[in-house]
């Protein structure tokens, strides 16, 4: 059965509301940024919205039942562009200058409005924005834009000035478990460390609950996590290499890391077990908590954050985890 308006949408009730008052009012931007990272729900939002727009019965929200919002939902609505790129790191200036600005030069072809989605904004090169400029600075009055980023900060500030922000918060720990025990049948004890886990990405949440090597990784990185003081340099070296070479898993583990880690931090500062995320590891995370300092403990949880930010910079996996356990060994 078909969804209907915004129904699949989980959470984002704000923004919502304020799309809807938009739709409803006749008072749309131009230009949106829909600002969330990956998995936050904010492409499935631009879907509905886009729809919206689009929908014959002009009510704020997709009827879902009009031929508009029908081609829109089988891929063929000729005013909707989602635009591509080939390269994974770059949505280059040619692609923004054939599929946005000499495209939007062409008029709707059956509604008073034409609307531009460019998924992975935020990997628009600098070529690529300022190409994009000039069409935000004066767009044609059917012309509409959202731009999804999952990191404003990488976007130009003229282009940021021009563009109404739409941010995507993270929904919270209890809606991300009720939804995967209601709608993916995950036990209680796993949706709610899944959830956590995820930390308020609904789409994160989804992926590892169906993923099947989740509770694999889960399993090592304890392993390695209530060893870790005395693990020697060989098995460190081992663990290293077998994450390194999860290319397209390397960061659950490090979520793992921070989530256990937070946990040792908080029974140091409160002496209070029922807070714990990880309720199997009392033993463990008493130990840890014990011979480690405060400042110790924040330096471990700075290091992994580190290592995330130089793992988006391409350095060397093998480099950035050992200097990681490294320090995790130390303090």
């Amino acid at each position: 059965m078909t969804e209907k308006g915004y129904d699949g949408v989980i959470g984002h009730e704000d923004v919502i509301a304020r799309l809807k008052a938009a739709a409803t009012s006749g008072k749309i931007a131009h230009a949106y940024i829909f600002n969330g990272e990956a998995g936050s729900g904010k492409k499935y939002v631009a879907k509905r919205f886009v729809m919206a727009l689009l929908c014959e019965e002009q009510s704020g929200e997709p009827c879902m039942e009009c031929k508009s919002c029908k081609m829109v939902l089988s891929g063929n609505h000729p005013d909707i562009v989602f635009v591509t790129h080939e390269k994974a790191g770059s949505v280059g200036v040619d692609e923004i200058r054939k599929q946005v600005v000499e495209d939007i030069e062409i008029k709707p072809y059956c509604s008073d409005k034409k609307i531009y989605v460019i998924p992975e904004a935020s990997k628009m090169t600098t070529q690529a924005q300022n190409a994009l400029l000039k069409t935000l600075e004066e767009p044609p009055e059917y012309a509409y834009i959202i731009l999804l980023a999952d990191n404003p900060d990488a976007l130009l500030p003229t282009i940021l000035s021009r563009c109404v922000m739409i941010n995507f918060k993270p929904l919270s720990d209890e809606a991300v478990t009720q939804y995967l025990m209601t709608n993916m049948a995950v036990p209680s004890y796993d949706a709610k460390l899944q959830a956590r886990f995820a930390q308020g990405n609904l789409g994160k949440a989804k992926r590892i609950a169906s993923a099947g090597d989740f509770e694999d990784k889960l399993r090592e990185s304890l392993r390695f996590l209530r060893n870790s003081k005395d693990m020697d340099t060989i098995s460190r070296m081992e663990f290293d290499k077998k994450i390194a070479a999860d290319k397209q898993g390397i960061c659950d583990y490090l979520d793992i890391f921070t989530l256990w880690f937070r946990d040792v931090l908080y029974f140091k500062a409160s002496n209070d077990l029922d807070g714990i995320i990880f309720q199997d590891e009392v033993k463990n995370i008493k130990s840890r908590a014990a011979v480690s300092s405060y400042e110790g403990l924040m330096t471990i949880l700075e290091a992994i954050d580190s290592a995330k930010a130089r793992l988006k910079a391409n350095v060397n996996p093998e480099l950035v985890l050992e200097l990681l356990f490294l320090t995790i060994w130390e303090e």
